[in-house]
C-alpha cells in the first residue's frame, strides 16, 4: 500500500520533494482533479532521467496503481547534492493519456 508523503514544495520547476540516499519511500500522487467525472486510470509508467557517472543512482523499485485514481512510485538510492527528475505518464479507462513531473532532490539528512 503506498503512504501519500508529505512534504512536495511548489517551485516554478514544479513539484519537488527531498530523500535521504539511504532512503526507501514510496510517493503516491492523486489523478481525481484531473480525471473526467466516471474515468479511472488504466496504467501508469514511471521512469526517471539517468545521470553519467552515477556511482549509487536512484532506483525505481514498484509502481503502480493504488486504486481508481492513486498512482504510487517506490524510490532509493540518489547521490547526496544531486536532483533528478521523475515522470509519470497515465493512460485512463477511456483512453486519455497525459504525464507530470517532479523532482527528488537527495540530501544526507541527519537526526
Amino acid at each position: 500500500m503506498a503512504i501519500n508523503r508529505e512534504g512536495f514544495i511548489k517551485t516554478a520547476n514544479g513539484l519537488e520533494i527531498s530523500k535521504d540516499p539511504e532512503a526507501r519511500l514510496q510517493y503516491s500522487f492523486q489523478w481525481n482533479q484531473w480525471l473526467e467525472s466516471g474515468d479511472t486510470l488504466a496504467s501508469v509508467v514511471y521512469s526517471h532521467n539517468a545521470r553519467r557517472n552515477d556511482p549509487a543512482p536512484l532506483t525505481l523499485h514498484n509502481s503502480g496503481i493504488v486504486n481508481s485514481t492513486v498512482t504510487f512510485a517506490e524510490f532509493s538510492g540518489g547521490v547526496a547534492n544531486r536532483t533528478y527528475e521523475v515522470t509519470a505518464k497515465i493512460t485512463t479507462g477511456s483512453g486519455l493519456i497525459d504525464s507530470r513531473q517532479f523532482r527528488i532532490n537527495v540530501e544526507k539528512r541527519s537526526a
